[in-house]
């Protein structure tokens, strides 16, 4: 059974930072893309990054370009999203992915239940 489970989701002032971890189980982890997501109620749901099976290669939306970074550690089977110099249009529950490619930042197979970030002075 394919589970993703993300943690490391809280409140942070502006220009604060945080590093979310999604954890995954039930494939075989190197094998798949992974990406980041984020939903608020107004704005639906935004790709944020994505990187590819042996982490090497990565993408990212302009609107986090240069503050976030995206990383995985296979040998644990975990995803993680670092986040610098937090705005409050960070704010969301953000949602790690299992991809269907690298070359696709809109086909998903699997989604987490999601961890909330809000960035509020």
């Amino acid at each position: 059974q394919v589970q993703l489970v993300e943690s490391g989701g809280g409140s942070v002032q502006p220009g604060g930072s945080l590093r979310l971890s999604c954890v995954a189980s039930g494939f075989t982890f190197n094998s798949y893309a992974m990406s980041w997501v984020r939903q608020t109620p107004g704005k639906g749901v935004e790709w944020v990054s994505i990187i590819n099976g042996n982490g090497d290669n990565s993408r990212y939306a302009d609107s986090v370009k240069g503050r976030f970074t995206i990383s995985r550690d296979n040998a644990k089977n975990t995803l993680y999203l670092q986040m610098n110099s937090l705005k409050p249009e960070d704010t969301a529950v953000y949602f790690c992915q299992r991809m269907m490619s690298y070359s696709s930042t809109n086909l998903y197979l699997s989604r987490g239940q999601g961890t909330q970030v809000t960035v509020s002075s």
